[in-house]
């Protein structure tokens, strides 16, 4: 029999992954802070859960994906509506957030004191691969949470790794983020290049798809700059969020990130200008004019 699943936190990455689920034929009982999305997938099959506690209640497996680490830590920790507080020993918490590796590691500890499971998995893939179902998900914690989350995290992802024991998913993200945030920016740089030299952007990304340079960013991301469409697959102010975690996550063990410094201060600059909420590939309108 199928585990019974909750999800607290439907937005742009939440929504789809919770729908994946019901289509693979889990129960699910979701909550988040908006309506909307909550009564659409209660439409589709889904049970509505009225705070974090609810859903804990009447489920084996909770997933939270939710925006930073106040979110996570009130959605789990919180006093009375918190799932801490409603879940049964034995039961699995799945973060896939994007948060602090050590407040990863804290939360993991003060649920195991409760006998509740917990694995942080963040993902990778941006709104695109939470709708098909082909994220990359980076997993910290305890191997048996872990087998027991796979048939789970197979309805989300393609690309299913344990990375380590419990923050180390959270690692594994930083990682990402130090590598996408610098690879935008590179390409933003490129086709900023290539425009202020009379020559076409369009065909300098062409050329660069077919050599070492290609890479899913300037694929995707490169496109989106030539196309000036900045609706948010990944928004600036989560990015810059993303850019802190980094940076902290780097001073904390004496890291040098010496090319990210440079785009954690071009995010803070595009949201400072306004440009919180568009994609992160915006971030090419700060050189345009340069």
């Amino acid at each position: 029999m199928a585990e019974r699943l909750g999800f607290v936190g439907l937005g742009i990455m939440g929504k789809p992954m919770a729908r994946n689920l019901l289509q693979a034929g889990f129960p699910v009982t979701v909550h988040s802070r908006g309506r909307g999305p909550v009564e659409e997938l209660v439409a589709e099959g889904a049970s509505q859960g009225s705070s974090p506690a609810d859903v804990a209640r009447v489920t084996d497996v909770v997933i939270t994906m939710l925006p930073d680490t106040p979110d996570v830590e009130e959605v789990l920790l919180g006093e009375g509506d918190g799932l801490r507080a409603a879940a049964a020993p034995g039961s699995l918490v799945i973060d896939m957030s994007t948060i602090d590796p050590g407040r990863a590691r804290s939360f993991a500890s003060a649920l195991d004191q409760k006998g509740i499971a917990m694995l942080d998995a963040p993902v990778s893939g941006g709104e695109r691969g939470a709708i098909e179902g082909t994220l990359s998900v980076m997993v910290g914690g305890p191997t048996d949470a872990f087998e027991r989350a796979l048939p789970v995290l197979r309805a989300l992802g393609s690309n299913i790794v344990h990375v380590g024991g419990a923050g180390a998913g959270q690692v594994a993200k930083a990682c990402n983020q130090l590598v996408v945030g610098a690879t935008i920016e590179a390409v933003a740089e490129a086709l900023a290049l290539a425009e202020r030299s009379g020559v076409d952007p369009a065909k300098v990304r062409e050329a660069l798809l077919g050599g070492f340079a290609a890479s899913k960013i300037l694929e995707v991301h490169g496109q989106r700059m030539l196309d000036r469409s900045f609706e948010p697959g990944f928004r600036v102010r989560l990015h810059r969020k993303d850019a802190r975690i980094v940076m902290d996550a780097a001073r904390e063990v004496g890291a040098s990130t010496p090319s990210f410094a440079v785009v954690e201060g071009q995010l803070e600059r595009l949201v400072d200008a306004g440009g919180g909420e568009l994609d992160h590939a915006a971030l090419i309108t700060l050189l345009e004019g340069a």
